[in-house]
Order: C-alpha cells, then structure tokens, then sequence
C-alpha cells in the first residue's frame, strides 16, 4: 500500500493541467485583466489597476503577432497611472485598442460587450449589458449605451440603450 501512494500522486499530477484554474490564451488573460481594471475604475477604484495594466502589457508583449503592440503600449502607459483622473484618462485609448485588436476576433464569448459614453466620447468593453462606465464612475455610473457584442455585428436584439443615458443620449 506505502508503495502505491507515490503512484497515485504521480498520477494526480499528470491528471491535472499545469494551467488550471488560469486562462486558457493570452487574449482571455489580457481579457480578464481588463475586465478587472474596467470593474475597479466604475468602482471609482485604483486597486489593482496599475497590476493588471502591467499584466496586460506583459502578456501582450509576450504574444506578439497575437496581441497588436498597440495594446501593450498603451497598458504600459496605464501601469503608470497614479490617481483615477489619469487612469480613466489613459483607460480611453487602451479602450480602443483592444476593441481594434478585438474587432474580427469572433472567439471570444458572447459575455461581453462594447459599450459607448457619450460624455467621455469613448468606448470600452464590459460583461454584461447593464452599463458599469469607468469613466465616471458613481457620478455617472450608467451613463452610456451597449454598442454591439465584441467581435459581433451591431446586436439587432440589444436595447437601443441599455443605460440611462445621459445628455440627452
């Protein structure tokens, strides 16, 4: 019995895959890093921010060919961010970076979403179609409008607006 136990530790190391429980491609973890910057700014949060923007950066850099460099520069320039002002500021072009990289990208999961507020005059992508904008925050937190399903065609069965709106938008 004492002889078998190293077996069948053996055996459950080999059972289960080095990258359970992480991303399966460098596009999902990029992904999920966004989405958790994207979560922390509608908070009106810095928390973790400037990680995941490093994270982002790394992966993207490490995936070249994969993940344009534009992208990466732009996480880059968001892992520098000190205070919420500049996050949400440098949060806009890594915004339409990714929604550019993403745009023909048609494996990603119908969980997410470009939204669009017209008050930044930009856009991003959230889960969900209940509208969470980072770039205000709780001050505005709805203000904005679902655009279409990322790597999708403008979605004929999304609301015209899934916010409140804002501005008379």
């Amino acid at each position: 019995m004492k002889n078998l136990f190293p077996l069948f530790v053996a055996a459950l190391a080999l059972a289960v895959p080095a990258h359970a429980g992480s991303p399966s491609t460098p596009l999902q973890s990029v992904l999920d890093r966004y989405i958790q910057i994207q979560t922390s700014l509608a908070g009106d949060s810095l928390k973790g921010v400037p990680e995941a923007a490093s994270e982002i950066a790394a992966t993207s850099k490490a995936s070249a060919g994969v993940i344009p460099e534009s992208v990466a520069v732009q996480a880059g320039v968001m892992a520098k961010a000190t205070d919420i002002k500049a996050a949400r500021e440098t949060f806009k072009p890594l915004s339409a970076a990714l929604i550019a990289a993403l745009a023909t990208e048609k494996s990603i999961s119908d969980q997410y979403y470009e939204a669009f507020c017209p008050m930044a005059n930009a856009s991003w992508i959230q889960v969900g179609k209940k509208i969470a904008n980072p770039y205000f925050g709780s001050d505005m937190l709805s203000c904005g409008e679902i655009r279409k399903a990322v790597g999708g065609e403008p979605h004929a069965n999304l609301p015209a607006k899934s916010g409140m709106g804002c501005c008379g938008s």
